[in-house]
C-alpha cells in the first residue's frame, strides 16, 4: 500500500544505510577478490560486505530478524555498544541527504531512530552538522528495547508530540520496517543500504525507494 501523505506528520530516519553511506572505494577493492563465477554482481555484494563490517550492529540485527532471535541478539549488541572502543574513522553521507533534510526541515518534525550507540550516532550527525534538523535522537540504548521492537519509534513519536500512526519510519532493513509497522507507523524501505527489495516488500514496506533523498518525491 503506498504512503498516504495526508497522514504524515513526522519522520523517523535510520542512520546506517539510510543517512550514512558505505565506503565505495573500499567496496571496489573488496569486489576484486570476489570470484565472478560465484557472485553475479560482485560490486553489489562487496558493498554489502563493507556495510556489514562498518556497521556490525545492523548486520547482527538483520541476522537476528532472519533467525527470530531478537531478544538474544539485542542483548549481544547492547553489550558490544557498552564495551567497544569508539572508531576514529570518518563517516560518509548518502548523496543528496543533506539537501533533502534542508527541504524537509520545518515541514515535519524529524527524529533519528538508530540501533547505533549514542557516541557513534552523534559523531556521524555532528560531522555533517545534521543535529540541527532533528527534534529527537533515539539510539540503541534510548528505549527499553531497540529495533525491531516498536519502542524506539514510539519514543521518537512521543518526543515529537505526534501520534505513532502519523509517523513514517524510513530505513534500509527489515528491522526498520518491522519496528515501524509494529509501532503503527507507515514505512519506507530504501535500497541504498543493507536491504534487498524483495525482503523489504515481504516485510510490508509501504514504499520502496532507490535511495533516501527520493523521499521528497512522495511527500
Amino acid at each position: 500500500m503506498p504512503i498516504n501523505p495526508q497522514k504524515v506528520q513526522a519522520l523517523c530516519f535510520d542512520v546506517d544505510g539510510t543517512l550514512s553511506d558505505t565506503d565505495d572505494l573500499y567496496a571496489q577493492k573488496v569486489s576484486r577478490f570476489l570470484p565472478r563465477f560465484i557472485f553475479k554482481d560482485p560490486g553489489h555484494t562487496a558493498r554489502r560486505i563493507v556495510m556489514w563490517i562498518e556497521s556490525p550492529g545492523n548486520a547482527l540485527l538483520g541476522l537476528a530478524d532472519t533467525l527470530h532471535l531478537d531478544d538474544e541478539m539485542v542483548a549481544v549488541i547492547n553489550w558490544l555498544y557498552r564495551h567497544r572502543k569508539q572508531s576514529s574513522r570518518n563517516f560518509l553521507l548518502v548523496p543528496g541527504v543533506d539537501d533533502m533534510l534542508k527541504q524537509l526541515h520545518g515541514r515535519y518534525p524529524m527524529s533519528v531512530v538508530s540501533a547505533r550507540d549514542e557516541r557513534g550516532t552523534m559523531a556521524f550527525l555532528e560531522q555533517y552538522d545534521l543535529v540541527r534538523y532533528f527534534d529527537a535522537v533515539i539510539t540503541g540504548l534510548s528505549a527499553a528495547h531497540t529495533k525491531p521492537y516498536p519502542d524506539p519509534v514510539l519514543l521518537a513519536a512521543q518526543k515529537m508530540n505526534v501520534a505513532p500512526e502519523n509517523c513514517v519510519m524510513i530505513g534500509d532493513t527489515t528491522v526498520d520496517i518491522r519496528a515501524g509497522k509494529s509501532a503503527g507507523a507507515q514505512t519506507v524501505g530504501v535500497l541504498c543500504g543493507f536491504g534487498e527489495e524483495h525482503e523489504l516488500r515481504k516485510m510490508g514496506a509501504d514504499e520502496i525507494l532507490e535511495d533516501t533523498p527520493k523521499l521528497l518525491k512522495i511527500l
